[in-house]
C-alpha cells in the first residue's frame, strides 16, 4: 500500500504524534509512507496531481530516530494520482492566523485526489462541515451541551442568566484549550472583554457546564463510527486537569488516566454514529464529558499514545489494519 500523510508542516511533527505512530504501524507492515504538507501540491498541466514529498524510512520503528531526517531530507515531486490512500492529518486551527490559506488546502486538494481514485480519509467533503466546532450543530440535540453560538455579548449574557451566571466560552475554530475562557457570576465585570476577544476572529460558542467538569473529559477514538476497541481494551483515557487548571487539554498541562466506557457513553456513541458514517469520517475522537459529547476532533484526533500508555495495548497497526481492507475493497 502507497501510503501520503498530510500535516500542517513536517518540520513541526513529532514522534510522540498520533501521526508518527500510525506512519510507523503502517511502515512495520510493510507500506510505502509519504508525507506531504500544506505548501507541497502541485496541479500540473497535464491534469495530474503531484507533490512535493518527503519518502519517510522504512527500516526503523523508533518514533525518534523516524523523524529524524524530516526536516532536512530531501523531497521528491511524486505523482499523488499512483497512491492507494491519503489520510488528511492536518490541525486548521493551527494556520488561523499565520497562514490562513492553509486551513482548508488539505480538503481541496485532497477532493482533486480523490477524483484521480485516492482513498482519502477522513472524506474531505464530510470534513469541509467540520472545520469548526459548528459541527456539532448537525448532531442529535442529546448528543451536545445545551450552548448558543453567537457573536453577541448579549447573547451571551441572555445565555448566562439562565444558567446561574455560568458557562464555558470557546471559539468556534481552535485547539488544545486555546481561547476557552471558564465564566463564573463574578466575571461579569470581564464578559464584554471576553466576548470581544473571541469574537474578534469570528463566531464563538458559550456552552452550560456540566456536571463533574473538575474531574476532566474522556478522549474516545471511534473508526468508522464504533468505538475502536482492541485486545478488549478501548482506545480511551481520561483528560484530568493539572491543578489550579480547568482545561484538561493536554496543551494545558492535562495528564491521561485509565477511564471506563459505559452505557451512558456507548448511547452517545449510537445517536451520533449515523450522522459520522454519513460524512465518510473513518478515525475520529470524541471529547466527552457527563454524557454529551464536549468536540469531535475529525482532522487529527490526537492522543493513541496516551490510549496505549493507560491500556497497555497498542491501538495503531488495528488502525492500519482498517486501512488495508479499505484499500483491498476498492
Amino acid at each position: 500500500m502507497k501510503l501520503c500523510m498530510f500535516v500542517n508542516d513536517l518540520t513541526t511533527e513529532l514522534p510522540t504524534y498520533t501521526t508518527t505512530r500510525l506512519a510507523i504501524s503502517a511502515a512495520v507492515r510493510g507500506h510505502d509512507v509519504w508525507y506531504v504538507d500544506a505548501g507541497d501540491f502541485a496541479c500540473d498541466p497535464d491534469d495530474c496531481l503531484r507533490a512535493h514529498a518527503w519518502h519517510a524510512p522504512t527500516d526503523t520503528v523508533d518514533g525518534r530516530d523516524y523523524l529524524a531526517e524530516a526536516g532536512t531530507g530531501d523531497r521528491e515531486r511524486i505523482l499523488l494520482d499512483d497512491f492507494d490512500a491519503l489520510l488528511i492529518r492536518n490541525d486548521p486551527a493551527d494556520d488561523v492566523h499565520d497562514r490562513p490559506w492553509a486551513q482548508t488546502i488539505g480538503l481541496l486538494f485532497g477532493e482533486l485526489a480523490a477524483q484521480r481514485g485516492v482513498l482519502v480519509l477522513n472524506d474531505p467533503v464530510g470534513m469541509a462541515r467540520a472545520v469548526t466546532k459548528l459541527y456539532l450543530e448537525h448532531l442529535p440535540r442529546a448528543a451536545r451541551p445545551v450552548s448558543v453560538i453567537t457573536r453577541s455579548v448579549d447573547d451571551v449574557r441572555a445565555f448566562l442568566a439562565d444558567h446561574d451566571g455560568r458557562a464555558v466560552l470557546k471559539p468556534l475554530q481552535g485547539s488544545g484549550g486555546e481561547g476557552v475562557f471558564f465564566v463564573q457570576p463574578e466575571d461579569d465585570v470581564n464578559l464584554d472583554q471576553m466576548v470581544e476577544a473571541l469574537a474578534r476572529d469570528g463566531y464563538l460558542a458559550a456552552q452550560a457546564v456540566l456536571p463533574d467538569a473538575d474531574q476532566g473529559d474522556i478522549r474516545l477514538f471511534l473508526m468508522d463510527g464504533e468505538p475502536l476497541v482492541v485486545d478488549g481494551a478501548f482506545a480511551a483515557f481520561r483528560r484530568v486537569p493539572a491543578e489550579g487548571e480547568a482545561r484538561s487539554n493536554m496543551r494545558a498541562g492535562g495528564r491521561a488516566v485509565a477511564t471506563e466506557i459505559d452505557d451512558e457513553i456507548l448511547r452517545l456513541v449510537d445517536l451520533i454514529r449515523p450522522q459520522l458514517q454519513e460524512d465518510g469520517m473513518f478515525l475520529v475522537g470524541l471529547d466527552i464529558m457527563g454524557g454529551r459529547l464536549l468536540e469531535i476532533n475529525v482532522f487529527t484526533p490526537g492522543g493513541l499514545g496516551s490510549a496505549q500508555l493507560v491500556n497497555g495495548v497498542d491501538f495503531a497497526p488495528a488502525i492500519i489494519e482498517a486501512l488495508e481492507k479499505r484499500v483491498a475493497a476498492r
